[in-house]
């Protein structure tokens, strides 16, 4: 009897940061309530305190390599889901700083708006340790609940509105394919953890079933065709939210895909390369040409971030350790540029209240700061060097090379130039157009923290990669070499070293 409560003490120590961040946000919510009085800017300082807590409890056990299982092998904890709970609490400390500017348009409730913001990168810290269908979709709705409500928080923008009720009838509608393809796939096979299906045959109800999950997961991240739902919700979103809603989940997400493909499906390659390959062209070419005719700049942010995940879909589509890697680098590159970018349209539309591209006409004038900031994390996006979006972009086409996926490659190359386009005229109409206006943009010290680290990570990891490049490759080794030799090859790094 002390022996098992001893491992269960032990085993207690692998959920410490979701158990920490449970407890802070009940702490958040009563300090809400006990001191009404209180300005909701000190809850904001009090989420990230936790959120900052958090992070270094998920720094140290990677150092320490901290691993193992729980649950049956439901919830995993390896360097993988430690990267990716990295990831989203630095994702949520960014938003939240970056909220602090605009929480003002919130009429009621922004001490609950900083609670169901950390809710929801609670819920997705538990979806990158998901390893069995079950906790998926538990995991999965858990995360998604907050955003219902974010979604929608400008209660009296008619656009809000919209973007919450389509958000949730398209949210709903997928948790719908996720639980029958679930109920399919265990019919077939009897099993729910990943690595207990490695063996299963292709029958046609397990196939079925794991196409219904992809198209929910498929949702989450917004690729061809699973992306209505991203234009309107992103327009119509508080811009914080649709900042937030750009870069956590996807990340979530596709820690999800990652197990699901390579753990579960492995033995399946030749098929889901197909689907993946058709998904990636997709995606990258609908939304960079979509994009083109935007005059949103939240919107053409939107478009943009669909032709991203077509990018990152060429890494899955690899199907080598090489292709995990370049996933985890082009994810956390996409981070610091596109988190900074919603930062600058922050900051801008609150000065002037508008969203316009038009709007934009010489912001260089009126702030030399905001427009350096949104000119690289533009450059970036486009993959320009020497920033981390180039390195990102050419790890994923390195691991692509490696593949033979000659053609996968030629439409992202032709999709790089589109999307310079229409960046490039973004730049112009901040540096060329002449303004109507000419007073001075004000920034807040919390708006310029976000952008500065925007800013670092996106000079630094393209400057010097070799730290993060070692970074990801740790981070999927383990997690290659239990999904089966045929996931992992021997590393190469296209940097050298």
């Amino acid at each position: 009897m002390e022996f098992n409560l001893a491992m269960s003490v032990s085993d207690l120590l692998l959920l410490l940061p979701e158990l920490f961040l449970t407890v802070w946000l009940c702490v958040v919510l009563i300090v809400d309530f006990a001191f009404p009085r209180l300005p909701k800017e000190q809850l904001a300082y009090l989420s990230v305190a936790g959120l900052i807590a958090t992070l270094g409890c998920l720094a140290w056990f990677d150092y320490s390599g901290v691993s193992g299982a729980l649950f049956g092998n439901m919830f995993v904890l390896d360097r993988m889901a430690l990267f990716f709970k990295m990831f989203i609490v630095l994702a949520t400390i960014l938003v939240i700083l970056a909220s602090l500017q605009y929480a003002h348009r919130f009429a009621f409730f922004r001490g609950e708006y900083y609670f169901l913001v950390v809710m929801s990168a609670l819920g997705m810290m538990f979806m990158a340790s998901a390893n069995d269908l079950l906790s998926v979709f538990v995991t999965l709705e858990f995360s998604t609940f907050g955003f219902y409500v974010l979604v929608a928080y400008l209660r009296e923008d008619l656009a809000s509105n919209e973007a919450g009720l389509k958000f949730f009838i398209l949210g709903v509608f997928a948790a719908g394919l996720l639980a029958y393809g679930i109920s399919l796939v265990y019919g077939e096979t009897g099993k729910l953890v990943f690595s207990e299906m490695a063996s299963a045959p292709a029958t046609p109800g397990f196939v079925i079933g794991f196409l219904l999950i992809f198209a929910a997961l498929g949702f989450k991240i917004g690729a061809v065709p699973f992306h209505s739902w991203i234009p309107d919700t992103y327009h119509g979103s508080p811009t914080p939210v649709t900042a937030f809603l750009s870069i956590a989940p996807k990340g979530a997400a596709f820690a999800i895909l990652l197990r699901m493909f390579f753990v579960a499906l492995l033995a399946f390659k030749p098929m889901w390369v197909l689907l993946l390959v058709a998904a990636s062209i997709l995606s990258m070419t609908y939304g960079n040409i979509v994009a083109i005719a935007q005059r949103n700049i939240k919107r053409l942010l939107a478009y943009s971030g669909i032709a991203q995940i077509g990018n990152v879909l060429i890494g899955l589509a690899a199907g080598t350790k090489m292709g995990n890697d370049a996933i985890l680098f082009y994810l956390l590159t996409y981070l610091f540029a596109n988190l900074g970018a919603f930062a600058v349209v922050i900051a801008v539309s609150h000065a002037i209240g508008s969203d316009e591209i038009d709007d934009y006409n010489g912001l260089n004038r009126r702030s030399p700061f905001l427009a350096f900031a949104m000119l690289l994390f533009l450059l970036s996006l486009a993959g320009v060097p020497p920033l981390a979006g180039f390195i990102g972009k050419l790890y994923i086409f390195v691991a692509a090379i490696k593949e033979g996926l000659y053609t996968l490659i030629t439409v992202g190359l032709i999709n790089i130039v589109i999307s310079m386009y229409y960046y490039l005229v973004v730049v112009k109409k901040m540096y060329i157009n002449e303004p109507t206006d000419r007073s001075p943009i004000a920034i807040s010290g919390p708006m310029k923290a976000v952008i500065y680290v925007g800013l670092a990570g996106t000079l630094v990891i393209g400057i010097y990669p070799q730290p993060f490049t070692d970074w990801v490759v740790a981070a999927t080794l383990m997690f290659s070499r239990l999904a089966g030799p045929a996931a992992g090859v021997p590393f190469v790094s296209p940097f050298g070293g």
